[in-house]
């Protein structure tokens, strides 16, 4: 069954940014470049006067001049990280009041200018389309899917075509509207023109370094009900949103996509926003839609995605206020990991052309001249963005049978964890309580903030059952029934 409804968001103003005035085309306006990611990569270094660039770790060969560091007596150089409770005038922050209206803001225009970019002020508005519903089985569970498209106004810019491709499913016998898990995944159908990219697995990130998730193992075979059955069973629904429909995943998509589009097809300036701030935009937009969607209880919206799109998982909860809570995913250098540790993947990784295009322009300086710890900020503070909503940081076993590896630095991104704790405590809430690295399988589940290692690869599909059980602190779904044979 076919059916079709349009819906209409204007005067949006999250995470900075607001509708751009009438939208008008300019016939002269140029045809959108076309760069390699090399080229688009010089490009930023010649606009910055950046020379060269330090080479990322290499994971794959240890005796490489640039090998992965795995040693612990090695991995903090930069021990002093900025306090996200300090103002930038050296004033002790003291209250809730004195976060949320001096030092957040403070932190969320550092990741803006020096990490992720900045989100201009003219994105289009999106308009959504309904393009088919059907009646499908997940498990034992009759669903409701629903396949959309968002719609970018390109008016300004008629070079340049972007859709959003969202795909929603909630349980038929549901009394009442769901709570709903938003998943970073794959495309569900092709789109001609489009800016195409979900990610290739196994993708070498950049020169000399490991393929991702690195050099640990894939994920196991799945056993027992998918992710999507548990939260069907627990009376949530779920949705699948394409960051590739909207945003590729790579440097020669910069001139295209919703980036390319704002830009009207030219190469970015410094601050300009990357690919994972990009992909958040994309997430806030299909909230927009889940907000009048009746099925969807959209104050209970949480955001998960893993690897990359854990990265873009993290950016989406401290970007948007929003979301209710976060399932993060191995998300590494550039999400939860410390950029000023050197273990695993580094800052000069995201720096190279094979991983720049996620990070905003000023980003490349830290892979030379300056250094990760020249940052103003660090992923703990990006942490604490999210507070004081729930947030579920998971990774893979760094080492045993399939084990994920150490590349994406587990022990990092605890650490930031517990950097970010100061602030949930602020706000009232509960941090991980302890700065003690857990064992794997021994999840810190107590607060709002929490931390779990499973013993599969580069997955969160083990870890799903425990997130389940914290959100369920949280987020209260209803018992389906399955149906009757």
């Amino acid at each position: 069954m076919k059916t079709y409804a349009s819906f209409v968001f204007a005067g949006l103003a999250w995470g900075g940014c607001h509708m751009a005035s009438a939208q008008v085309a300019d016939t002269n306006l140029p045809a959108p470049q076309e760069l390699t990611a090399e080229q688009d990569h010089k490009l930023m270094m010649e606009l910055l006067k950046i020379d060269s660039l330090r080479p990322g770790a290499n994971g794959m060969n240890r005796q490489a001049p640039n090998a992965a560091n795995y040693d612990e007596a090695k991995a903090n150089p930069y021990p002093t990280l900025p306090d996200p409770l300090v103002l930038k005038n050296g004033e002790p922050v003291t209250t809730p009041q004195q976060w949320w209206d001096q030092r957040r803001p403070e932190i969320v225009e550092d990741f803006d200018r020096e990490v992720y970019g900045r989100m201009p002020s003219n994105v289009p508005k999106v308009t959504w389309e309904l393009t088919s519903t059907s009646h499908e089985k997940v498990g034992e569970i009759l669903v409701l899917k629903k396949e959309l498209l968002g719609h970018v106004d390109n008016t300004a810019y008629p070079a340049l075509s972007v859709d959003i491709q969202l795909t929603l499913v909630t349980p038929e016998s549901a009394r009442g509207p769901v709570p709903m898990m938003m998943e970073f995944g794959f495309f569900f159908g092709p789109r001609p023109g489009g800016p195409g990219g979900a990610p290739a697995p196994g993708r070498v990130s950049a020169k000399g370094a490991a393929p991702r998730p690195g050099p640990g193992g894939g994920p196991p075979a799945p056993t027992g009900p998918t992710w999507q059955q548990q939260l069907l069973e627990q009376g949530w629904g779920y949705a699948t949103l394409v960051p590739g429909s909207f945003q590729a995943d790579n440097g020669a998509g910069l001139t295209k996509g919703i980036i390319g589009l704002c830009n009207h097809g030219q190469p970015r300036q410094a601050e300009d926003w990357g690919t994972l701030r990009a992909w958040a935009w994309g997430a806030s937009r299909a909230l927009d839609y889940l907000e009048t969607d009746p099925a969807v209880r959209a104050k209970e919206v949480g955001i998960t995605g893993l690897s990359r799109y854990g990265k873009a998982a993290l950016v989406t909860m401290a970007y948007d206020p929003r979301f209710a809570i976060g399932f993060i995913g191995s998300s590494g250098e550039g999400g939860a990991k410390l950029h000023r540790r050197t273990f695993g993947e580094l800052v000069e990784n995201l720096t190279g052309s094979g991983e720049y295009h996620w990070m905003g322009g000023n980003f490349l300086k830290y892979g030379g001249p300056l250094n990760a710890g020249d940052l103003p900020v660090d992923a703990h503070e990006l942490i604490a963005l999210c507070a004081p909503r729930p947030t579920y940081i998971s990774y893979g076993a760094s080492e045993g049978p399939g084990a994920e590896g150490q590349w994406v630095d587990q022990r990092g991104s605890f650490m930031a964890a517990v950097a970010a704790g100061p602030v949930y405590r602020l706000l009232g809430k509960q941090d991980l309580g302890t700065a003690e690295f857990p064992a794997v399988e021994t999840g810190i589940l107590d607060g709002e903030l929490a931390f779990r290692q499973h013993k599969g690869g580069h997955t969160t599909g083990p870890n799903w059952p425990s997130f389940l059980e914290f959100a369920g602190r949280y987020i209260q779904g209803q018992k389906i029934p399955a149906p009757m044979d």
